[in-house]
């Protein structure tokens, strides 16, 4: 016959009931999954952004004061090498108008010995510039801000606008 000592230990806590433990198993699995792919999800550098992300501010951001400086940080806009950019530009248009610009009969060719054919807006756009005053590597860049009008020049493929390579006032 066993002690009292050593009985006690061989019937141990009784366990909850199995339907207890749904939810709890349903939301390790939730959370298993979400860090799965968070671990396979690719590099914010390696993700494509699109023109609108990159170029498009419409309508045009209520941000007072150091609009470039935010808007670059926003959308994580920087050189290859992870150093500032020298100039980049926000159009402040309805992206359906951007769109229209691959209709354009001012055809010209691209800059850079890009073998695609271009296209120049038939009408001016308003857009802020923003040029680098200080710093080289990304984030630590500081921009000033000019507001201009000018017309784009865009590649376009089968699906509308694909990069817009410049403007000119």
């Amino acid at each position: 016959m066993l002690s009292m000592r050593a009985t006690a230990k061989t019937k141990g806590i009784k366990p909850k009931h199995v339907k207890d433990l749904i939810p709890l198993m349903i939301l390790m699995v939730i959370i298993f999954l979400l860090l799965l792919f968070w671990e396979n999800e690719l590099d914010e550098d390696a993700v494509a952004a699109t023109l609108e992300q990159l170029h498009v501010d419409y309508p045009q951001s209520d941000i007072p004061i150091r609009y470039c400086n935010h808007m670059i940080i926003q959308r994580i806009i920087k050189e290859p090498n992870n150093t500032c950019k020298k100039e980049h530009f926000f159009i402040h248009e309805r992206p359906r108008n951007i769109n229209s610009v691959c209709n354009s009969p001012r055809r010209l060719p691209c800059q850079n010995h890009d073998p695609s054919l271009c296209f120049l807006s038939e009408i001016e756009f308003k857009m802020t510039v923003c040029k680098l005053i200080e710093g080289t590597r990304y984030p630590a860049c500081n921009y000033r801000l000019f507001t201009t009008e000018g017309f784009i020049v865009v590649i376009c493929d089968d699906m509308g606008p694909s990069k817009i390579q410049r403007y000119t006032e």
